[in-house]
């Protein structure tokens, strides 16, 4: 049956595990998207002989009120959960997303020593929202379930709800917090990419990280024609080579 509340619901969106080489890479998506946001950056990464692995995060591909109903622990106990599933599958496991599944890699990280290396694209450790926007937020949260969006990033190959669930945001704005208190456990290899035409997550935010975390090895790329949706827009195919080179040279 075709899910109304779905922006493109013809498309895959559902969690994947896909076998192929000792190195795995599990890679999470965005808040309101599903597995359509980073399928075409795991299908690269799986056709260079990567296992790859993709969960959908609770609240996500059902129905919009259900990620009012969520924790962001609820999040990233599914990203533990797949994490030890790809561990018992694979010699090697490193960790992405994007957006708001950036911010579960590195969650993880933070927690597994073990963990081989870490790929954030545009990750929502801090967004564009001000002051203001985030009291109205909080205001707004009590009376309304969503609100609307003005647009959709690379809308013809993202999949998840059009609008946007205003307690569930607030989770995301309380992971950040916890997600700040913890970059300074990670010490694995980190790639971070950002898009020049993002207008959802802060310009500063991949800084932020780097000025965090304790790794030695780490790089932040700015791709120039990409939206928020770096894994899905018309750069992919440079990022995927970028990210390639990254394991290849770090991990």
């Amino acid at each position: 049956m075709e899910n109304t509340y779905l922006h493109n619901p013809e498309l895959e969106g559902d969690a994947f595990f896909w076998k192929a080489g000792s190195t795995g890479i599990l890679l999470s998506h965005g808040y309101t998207a599903t597995t359509a946001e980073i399928r075409l950056l795991a299908q690269n990464l799986f056709e260079k002989g990567f296992s790859v692995a993709g969960p959908l995060l609770p609240g996500h591909g059902t129905r919009p009120t259900d990620l009012n109903q969520i924790s962001w622990k609820d999040w990233t106990a599914e990203g533990e959960r797949t994490y030890q599933f790809l561990k018992n599958q694979c010699d090697k496991v490193i960790v992405g997303g994007e957006s708001m599944g950036a911010l579960v890699a590195l969650h993880l990280a933070s927690q597994h020593v073990e963990i081989a290396g870490v790929l954030c694209y545009a990750p929502a450790i801090k967004l564009t929202l001000s002051t203001l926007d985030i009291i109205k937020l909080y205001l707004g949260s009590p009376f309304l379930n969503q609100v609307d969006r003005s647009s959709l990033d690379c809308s013809d190959n993202w999949q998840g709800y059009p609008g946007l669930p205003l307690k569930g945001a607030l989770q995301l704005l309380k992971m950040q917090k916890a997600i700040k208190t913890q970059l300074s456990q990670i010490h694995q290899p980190v790639l971070i990419f950002q898009g020049k035409e993002d207008t959802t997550v802060a310009k500063e935010a991949g800084e932020l990280i780097l000025n965090g975390i304790q790794s030695t090895t780490k790089e932040l790329h700015w791709m120039d024609h990409s939206s928020h949706a770096i894994t899905l827009d018309r750069e992919l195919d440079e990022v995927t080579r970028i990210t390639i080179d990254f394991i290849k040279n770090n991990i």
